[in-house]
């Protein structure tokens, strides 16, 4: 979901979460795919989400793994208290895009040097790097584009010294 405002009707899907010390890795996995889905940390176990269909279904997967790990979960539906804090919210996930974006298009300049293969390979990482952003890009910001555009720019160095 993409926009400036969190959900048509202002819902948060919210996880909130326990899951055992020990093994420590299934501790990271967790963390890794609430990262790869882009959350905002409300608190120490506890994460939101803007609801709609595809991520209550994606917080729903995650909390039925956590329950399989031997944790416990609830998945709440949730209305920001205030539309300050919404407006906190979804600033602060729009601020962790926009370092994402900024570290893509800072790897496109940088690879427009490099040698003709090290730059094909840059330039197929960076646009995959590009999907998983937008994946998870729920308040696109201005650097959205700046790295698009700069990973296009990459892209038109190598056909130019293709011919």
């Amino acid at each position: 979901m993409t926009g400036a405002t969190p959900s048509r009707t202002g819902q948060w899907v919210l996880l909130a979460y326990r899951i055992p010390r020990q093994p420590s890795t299934s501790r990271i996995t967790i963390w890794r795919k609430l990262d790869r889905l882009g959350v905002v940390r409300l608190g120490d176990g506890l994460v939101a989400l803007p609801a709609d269909a595809r991520t209550r279904e994606q917080i729903d997967w995650i909390a039925e793994e956590i329950g399989e790990l031997g944790g416990s979960s609830t998945v709440w539906l949730a209305v920001a208290g205030s539309a300050a804090q919404e407006k906190a919210i979804a600033t602060e996930m729009r601020a962790a895009r926009a370092a994402e974006y900024r570290t893509v298009a800072e790897q496109a300049e940088a690879a427009a040097s490099a040698p003709p293969g090290e730059r094909s390979r840059t330039m197929k990482r960076l646009q995959a790097e590009l999907r998983r952003i937008g994946r998870r890009d729920h308040f696109p910001p201005p650097e959205k584009e700046t790295a698009q555009q700069a990973v296009r720019a990459l892209a038109q160095t190598i056909v130019e010294s293709g011919r």
